[in-house]
């Protein structure tokens, strides 16, 4: 075939995988929350910008729009608020709304 050829040396390709390290939200002192009004793809409803799934060193930033972010593995870094060109995102402290967005899991769940 034209312009194919036949590669015999070994390599290695990095991908990321849920969990790896844990749940590394628990690291994070400040957490991403997107603001939808002023998200393009939010906006648009599209697959547009997405500089902050880009971006994302940990790849928990959804490729969806509006995009997610998985706060149970995101550890709190900023560059999705850095490279956001309409300031969409912002960095809360983590104490902040304390409850938002928390989720606990049956079994260890003191039903308090």
């Amino acid at each position: 075939m034209a312009g194919t050829r036949e590669c015999n040396q070994d390599t290695a390709m990095s991908w990321p995988c849920v969990g790896e390290a844990g749940k590394t939200g628990d690291w994070r002192t400040a957490r991403p929350v997107l603001d939808p009004a002023k998200c393009i793809a939010a906006q648009k409803n599209k697959l547009v910008c997405m500089q902050c799934w880009a971006f994302c060193p940990d790849s928990v930033v959804s490729r969806t729009a509006p995009p997610q972010i998985d706060l149970v593995y995101c550890k709190g870094c900023g560059i999705c608020v850095a490279v956001c060109p309409t300031n969409a995102i912002e960095m809360r402290p983590e104490n902040e709304n304390e409850t938002e967005n928390k989720t606990v899991a049956e079994d260890t769940c003191c039903g308090c």
